[in-house]
């Protein structure tokens, strides 16, 4: 089928086309009249969000932004919130209302479900293309109603917004309490526990008492190498004062000098009266008994000498082993505070664990408790809506418009649906693809028309007509 076919069909059918457009048309409008009058009320809220937290200052990651507005409609067009609005607007104790729903339900359920069922159905969250404001549309058959009930929707919607915030920190902050008391309690009993063991091991600074002992365990050993020195250069001396003059304590000391000379002097003084005198002279003996008491002091100071010098060896000795023995307690002091230390450091760490996890836990339950109790929310409403001066519908003039364009179509739908039942011929085209034989020629023949009075003249007498 052509164009040209096309058109000679239509042109066929346009009484069934024109009959269509004009039943379609006729019917639209008498229901579009008949149909009972409806308001639609406008409230507007605006989301201020910006993906970060005004409390807390989280910033929401950019994934999740694109998400968030359409969160917000199902959110609006929830049944929580058409049940705060039906208690909000007390809609369930009107009894009319709840005749109705007796009637439309049969005592299934529960009013407040149905009428928020209802209120769900004639609702509309329509949101804008570029902005974050969100447009609350409701419809109906009172104008005040619909204001109410679209208002009730954006206010119950705020309301809600704020209580899905501000619940989980509720149920976190209690939770967080709970486990700062935990923590606390962990902490109290790390610190006792340093503190006790601080007391009974007397320990007032660790690191300054540390330093003291070390020094002193130092000053020990300092003394212990000056001390074995001295032991065993007093060994030499002695080993060499018991040797007698030899000795260089011995030759030195002064009293050891004098007796020598005094010695030398006595028996020069014996060999000279020897010499006189023989040696059972009285001036002989004196002499000799003044040489040999001279001699007696002599060795005995020598001997007092070797003495002293053995005296200070074994005194050196002594003071060696005492400072070998106050060396060998230091360093067990030391070795045992340093075992201390690492204990005591071993309770510090506890001690510092348990305050880091209380300081972080009482800081979250901190900031919990404040979200938890904050009542701020990024939702406003922009506009309120207000009682709609004129009725949003029916649209007599829309109506019609669309039913001028479905008559065209049905009307069209007939034409083809009634040209397949019964196919005519309307051109030499339709002849060629029915015979699939040339046309050699067309007869234009026209009817001819009648005249105006033939139809006058049928209506006469048949000898009238004759005449």
């Amino acid at each position: 089928m052509n164009f040209s076919q096309f058109l000679l069909i239509l042109l066929a059918r346009k009484r069934i086309i024109l009959a269509t457009l004009i039943v379609t048309v006729g019917l639209t409008m008498v229901v579009s009249m008949l149909m009972p009058k409806t308001y639609k009320a406008t409230a507007s809220v605006l989301l201020n969000y910006k993906g970060q937290d005004p409390l807390t200052g989280v910033i929401m990651p950019s994934q999740l932004l694109p998400g968030y507005m359409a969160t917000q409609i199902d959110i609006i067009s929830s049944k929580n919130v058409a049940t705060r609005v039906v208690d909000s607007l007390k809609l369930a104790q009107n009894p009319a209302v709840v005749t109705q729903f007796q009637d439309a339900a049969g005592g299934r359920g529960t009013v407040r479900d149905w009428l928020a069922d209802l209120l769900l159905k004639k609702l509309d969250v329509v949101p804008s293309r570029e902005s974050s404001v969100v447009e609350i549309n409701f419809k109906g058959g009172d104008p005040q109603f619909v204001a109410a009930v679209a208002n009730a929707f954006a206010e119950e919607y705020q309301k809600l917004s704020v209580e899905l915030k501000s619940e989980p920190m509720k149920k976190a902050s209690s939770y967080f309490n709970e486990q700062t008391k935990l923590l606390r309690d962990s902490l109290e009993a790390a610190q006792s526990r340093l503190s006790k063991y601080q007391q009974e091991r007397g320990i007032v600074s660790v690191d300054g008492r540390l330093d003291v002992e070390s020094n002193r365990l130092n000053d020990l050993s300092a003394q212990l190498v000056a001390v074995q020195a001295q032991a065993i250069e007093a060994n030499s001396r002695r080993s060499m004062a018991s040797r007698g003059a030899e000795s260089p304590d011995v030759a030195s000391s002064p009293l050891v000098q004098n007796l020598k000379v005094t010695l030398a002097s006595a028996e020069s003084k014996l060999a000279e009266v020897g010499g006189r005198l023989g040696r059972n002279h009285p001036q002989y003996q004196s002499a000799k008994a003044e040489a040999d008491k001279i001699r007696a002091s002599l060795n005995a100071s020598i001997a007092a000498t070797s003495s002293s010098v053995g005296n200070n060896a074994a005194i050196l000795q002594q003071r060696e082993a005492e400072v070998r023995a106050a060396l060998a307690a230091q360093k067990s002091k030391v070795l045992e505070m340093n075992r201390s230390r690492d204990e005591l450091g071993v309770l510090m760490k506890d001690v510092e664990s348990a305050q880091r996890a209380y300081d972080a836990a009482a800081q979250r339950y901190s900031q919990t408790k404040i979200e938890g109790s904050a009542e701020q929310s990024e939702i406003s409403i922009l506009n309120p809506a207000t009682a709609p001066m004129g009725a949003a519908g029916p649209r007599v003039l829309l109506n019609t418009m669309l039913s001028v364009f479905l008559g065209t179509v049905l009307g069209l739908g007939f034409a083809l649906l009634l040209e397949m039942i019964d196919r005519r011929v309307r051109s030499e085209n339709d002849l060629v693809e029915v015979l699939q034989m040339p046309v050699f020629g067309v007869i234009d023949w026209n009817r001819p028309k009648r005249p105006r009075y033939t139809a006058i003249a049928s209506l006469l007498p048949r000898r009238l007509r004759l005449n």
